[in-house]
């Protein structure tokens, strides 16, 4: 159980979010402590909700952001449902949009207006590609960025470049506008004042290809695309065993190199072999040095070469399914899941990492659409009959609550 308070309690977030970026920065903020209102259309919500209905009934997306947070429904073209949101960023630490853009401009929620009327608040804008520049208006979707960024000309096979199988380009715009927010609110308690972040899409991707531009940059040639293999390291990567299953292993350095060929392959001298003496040679030689290892790989089964890499000190893994992940015996026995509430029931939710020592994040449940609306609104001292008022004309959708 919590040892004391948790780092962002007494924080409050205003983010009028939606789909996968900011909503992650979002979750993470809540899972800290701090009280997130998440600010959503009337009647239908974040968009994210009707991304499926795998998880009885709710978008695995939406599940997956919105733990913890509180559900206010506005409807920010009517003036009254703007000043519901300005009596909420007056008390507020934090505000975050993900709105397309020139929305937050047109609807008075630039930057530079917020901060002005409110000094202390931490502005926090998360788009594809950020203000200036001829991409500002460019729609971007994560799989755009990717692209954009160079990520799917070096990830698949030599035939077919790929995308990344989960939303590369959003969680890591969300990861850098939550730590950014973070060293704003340290900055604020040191300075007094606020600040104003940007993130983009693809500068935040784009942090994460330094590998490849620096590679590209500097050596005159693209990284190829390898599959599961390595552009710039062998061996690395997956090789397949007699009984069928593949494992997977990564040589980082000579020590590792000639370990492996005494330990796993049981034929020390061919660490010496010039085609393969080191990694840029075992790089070059690479169809070569793949049938070396597959000739004794493949006659072992998956159980005695994991067992050989281990001795060996060889970093390995066996291909598990998302099933498998799911059912991993590390998170098991680091006791990793909890159960978070839903319309639905309970549900299954990883504990998020980086919590400090002593603390359980909060794993509250996930919001119906406009669930906590009637609340808030009483909360900033709207009267029923003014919250009755505002829900017939469609400024909220303000449902009976408990």
């Amino acid at each position: 159980m919590s040892g004391g308070r948790l780092p962002l309690e007494g924080m409050t977030v205003v983010s009028l979010e939606q789909a996968v970026a900011a909503p992650f920065a979002t979750r993470q903020l809540a899972d800290l402590g701090a009280r997130v209102i998440k600010v959503e259309r009337p009647e239908t919500g974040d968009f994210a909700r009707s991304y499926d209905e795998t998880v009885k009934g709710m978008a695995s997306h939406f599940v997956w952001l919105n733990r913890s947070k509180e559900s206010l429904t506005l409807d920010l073209k009517q003036e009254a449902a703007r000043s519901v949101l300005e009596r909420l960023l007056a008390g507020a630490d934090v505000f975050v949009q993900n709105l397309a853009p020139g929305a937050a401009e047109r609807l008075g929620l630039g930057a530079g207006r917020l901060r002005r009327d409110y000094p202390r608040l931490v502005v926090t804008s998360v788009s594809g590609y950020g203000s200036g520049g001829p991409y500002t208006e460019k729609k971007a979707y994560d799989l755009l960025v990717q692209c954009e960024s160079g990520l799917v000309s070096i990830t698949g096979t030599p035939e077919t470049p790929s995308k990344v199988g989960i939303s590369v380009a959003d969680i890591a715009a969300g990861m850098y506008a939550y730590s950014g927010v973070l060293s704003a609110l340290l900055r604020r308690e040191r300075t007094g004042e606020g600040a104003t972040l940007e993130v983009s899409m693809l500068e935040a991707l784009g942090e994460w290809m330094g590998f490849p531009a620096y590679f590209a940059g500097y050596g005159g040639e693209e990284p190829a695309r390898t599959g599961a293999r390595h552009a710039a390291i062998a061996p690395y990567g997956p090789f397949e065993c007699a009984d069928g299953e593949v494992v997977f292993l990564g040589i980082q350095n000579e020590r590792e190199w000639r370990e492996f060929c005494g330990t796993v392959l049981e034929r020390p001298g061919l660490a010496e072999d010039p085609r393969f003496s080191s990694n840029s040679r075992r790089v070059a030689s690479r169809e070569e040095l793949h049938a070396e290892i597959e000739a004794v790989l493949g006659a072992l089964s998956a159980e005695e070469a994991v067992a050989r890499l281990e001795d060996a000190g060889i970093a390995n893994a066996r291909m598990r399914s998302v099933r498998g992940f799911l059912d991993h015996p590390q998170l098991r026995a680091r006791d990793r899941w909890r159960e978070v509430g839903s319309a639905a029931g309970e549900l299954s939710a990883l504990v998020p990492p980086g919590i400090p020592d002593g603390e359980e994040p909060v794993m509250a449940p996930i919001p119906e659409v406009g669930e906590h609306t009637r609340s808030i609104l009483s909360e900033l001292g709207y009267g029923e009959a003014e919250v009755r008022s505002m829900s017939r004309d469609g400024t909220v959708s303000a449902g009976e609550e408990e």
